[in-house]
């Protein structure tokens, strides 16, 4: 069995070289940066480093622009709350239909409490439309939070353009940057935005930790108040181990930024290409043209995800589903609903998401099984017969979603 691991949107494989910078502060850097004896000296220059490293990655102003949190999603709270707290009489948040759970659970909690949240819905290729966008911004928005990029479809969101049309309405802009932060360049000191969420093991860092980006100048409320630590906005002795290994992952990133756009990108197409070709009735879901170089979702009419990725499991090949099995039901995730992807298809949606480990001959084991398992599958599917599709499936689907 040949272990393929295409899940890079997931989690991704610390890199060894992050693991080497990381050891000493285990076992030698072990003291606490706050205090101010010898041992902490040597501590506080790595978390030093570390921020330089994310700033470099990001291109933000300044080092002192860097806050490091536990993960994306505690950048994501943190954010969001922080522009409430900071404008009481703001009660409007815009966001969109398509955001990762971190943003639209919280969004739906704030909606309970009296906030108006305004969900952004996308077309079928999963883009937004940016004169709707417009029209929603007033002086009673506390904050956008937007998402760079999507983490099912890839596709890429124009979000430095919408931080400049929130700017000139004087409304505060995030956007929740987990997926797009090492895959593609950035250069944040050249936008409007406010601040923006990375988190470590999306770039081959540990899980545990990520970065809240806060622009300098911004208004801001610390969600963990205690100690003075990251210049009292975020509390907590700081996970001094994990924050040097995402600073090597950011320096290593930045590094590999052009391989991500063309060698990671060459296989992500490659796969793509082989499928679609080799398979009929599949399509790619979101912007074909403008999303995430490793990223590609494929839907497959007339057959579950689930199934799938239970076949491709037992050839050792990882991958994952946009549908999620809850209570006994099988339903489509909520991005393939907002694409409005046919029910067909939606159910049987893979994504499939390289980094720079992947390599050629993975994807083309990828392409010597799949069309099997497709073959397989659609023989067992109630809404295949033959060599094609029963007769009107889509009521077979019987969709419980609008």
């Amino acid at each position: 069995m040949t272990d393929i691991y295409l899940d890079n949107n997931a989690t991704t494989k610390v890199d060894p070289a992050v693991v080497d910078v990381m050891i000493p502060y285990f076992l030698e850097q072990y003291g606490n940066p706050s205090s101010i004896h010898k041992f902490a000296d040597g501590v506080a220059r790595g978390l030093k480093q570390a921020r330089q490293q994310v700033q470099a990655l990001i291109g933000c102003e300044h080092d002192s622009e860097i806050i490091f949190t536990s993960c994306g999603t505690e950048s994501n709270s943190t954010a969001i709350l922080s522009a409430i707290k900071a404008q009481p009489n703001k009660k409007e948040i815009i966001t969109t239909m398509v955001e990762h759970p971190a943003i639209l659970s919280l969004c739906d909690y704030l909606e309970k409490e009296g906030y108006t949240i305004h969900r952004m819905p996308v077309d079928k290729a999963g883009r937004l439309n940016l004169e709707s966008y417009k029209r929603l911004l007033s002086d009673q928005v506390a904050i956008v939070s937007v998402m760079w990029a999507n983490n099912e479809t890839g596709t890429i969101f124009p979000v430095a353009e919408m931080a400049e049309m929130a700017n000139a309405a004087g409304v505060m802009f995030h956007t929740d940057a987990v997926q797009a932060v090492g895959k593609i360049p950035m250069m944040l000191q050249d936008t409007k935005i406010d601040m923006l969420s990375l988190s470590g093991h999306k770039l081959h860092a540990p899980k545990g930790i990520g970065v809240l980006y806060l622009r300098r100048g911004t208004r801001y409320r610390p969600l963990l108040r205690g100690g003075h630590q990251e210049r009292g906005r975020r509390a907590g002795t700081e996970n001094s181990a994990s924050i040097v290994g995402l600073g090597k992952a950011c320096e290593l990133a930045l590094e590999y930024i052009e391989y991500e756009n063309t060698k990671v990108k060459a296989m992500r197409d490659r796969l793509e290409q082989g499928i679609t070709e080799q398979i009929g009735h599949c399509f790619v879901t979101g912007d074909m043209y403008n999303r995430l170089p490793n990223t590609t979702d494929i839907a497959f009419e007339y057959i579950e995800g689930e199934s799938i990725l239970m076949l491709l499991n037992k050839y050792g090949i990882a991958a994952s589903s946009g549908s999620a099995c809850t209570s006994g039901s099988l339903e489509p995730s909520h991005v393939m609903r907002a694409m409005d992807i046919p029910y067909t298809a939606a159910h049987g949606t893979i994504r499939f998401s390289f980094s720079r480990y992947n390599s050629m001959a993975e994807v083309d084991k990828v392409l010597e099984v799949m069309p099997g398992i497709v073959a397989t599958l659609r023989k067992l599917s109630p809404y295949w017969d033959g060599n094609g599709p029963v007769a009107d499936p889509e009521k077979a689907f019987a969709p419980t979603y609008a």
